[in-house]
């Protein structure tokens, strides 16, 4: 099976109507990889695979944006008849089932242990899933937070989740064929740099020599058009908008 990026939400920090949050599915090498869980995606998901069949679940960083339909994952794998066959993977940082744990009132991390099995994340975390790699590299954001390069029979796709401008993003990157990059903001602010510009984002690529950029988590400042526009100016290849429901073969 060839690597596939399936887009599921892009919009930030809230959902909007016809567009969850953050979220997508990666399928290849006999895997099929949730990545970031923003509100709304756990719906999408549902159209175009039955989430009992995740092979794993991996989460950028804990700001809801990213990670708020965790929620609605436990539900409906513990509560609403999607349990899976075994408990799935959840790559994601330290604090993860904790947070999710006290939502539930629930002192013990291990109550959810029969549907997930949580794995903290750290910079250079790898994992194997059949024909899949994963690798994690820590980047510039205001929690901890960590870019996704995925590999898969020759090909890469490399995601920023929520970063700054960072030199470990353009390694995370590097001559990527498909690099998924947020373009949040529309300038940063004095001392603060925990988002993309367009600008950043197409520096980032070009810096990277990745083969496409994929604009997404493009937040209410700017438009996804102009947005992306902005970014081809910056990086001078292809240029695309990630909009939900689009599929594509990296």
């Amino acid at each position: 099976m060839p690597l596939t990026l399936t887009v599921l939400g892009t919009a930030s920090p809230y959902p909007q109507p016809g567009r969850p949050c953050s979220g997508y599915l990666l399928r290849g090498g006999g895997a099929e990889v949730w990545v970031d869980a923003g509100p709304g995606t756990f719906a999408e998901l549902q159209r175009h695979t039955d989430p009992a069949r995740l092979t794993a679940i991996w989460i950028s960083h804990l700001h809801a944006d990213h990670s708020a339909d965790l929620l609605a994952a436990a539900y409906a794998y513990a509560f609403g008849g999607m349990t899976p066959p075994a408990p799935v993977p959840v790559y994601a940082p330290q604090e993860c089932a904790r947070r999710l744990a006290g939502f539930f009132g629930k002192p013990d991390v291990d109550f959810l242990s029969g549907v997930f099995d949580f794995r903290p994340l750290c910079d250079g975390h790898e994992a194997q899933h059949w024909n899949l790699r994963l690798t994690a590299r820590a980047v510039a954001h205001d929690a901890e937070a960590y870019g996704l390069r995925a590999e898969c029979q020759g090909s890469v796709l490399a995601y920023s989740g929520d970063s700054g401008p960072c030199a470990a993003l353009v390694e995370l990157a590097t001559r990527a064929d498909l690099f998924l990059c947020e373009a949040d903001i529309d300038e940063h602010r004095e001392g603060e740099r925990v988002h993309l510009t367009p600008e950043d984002a197409g520096r980032v690529a070009r810096e990277a020599h990745v083969r496409e950029l994929l604009i997404t988590h493009v937040g209410p400042t700017l438009n996804r058009e102009s947005a992306t526009a902005r970014a081809a100016v910056a990086f001078g290849r292809p240029t695309d908008t990630a909009r939900e429901g689009d599929s594509r073969i990296v």
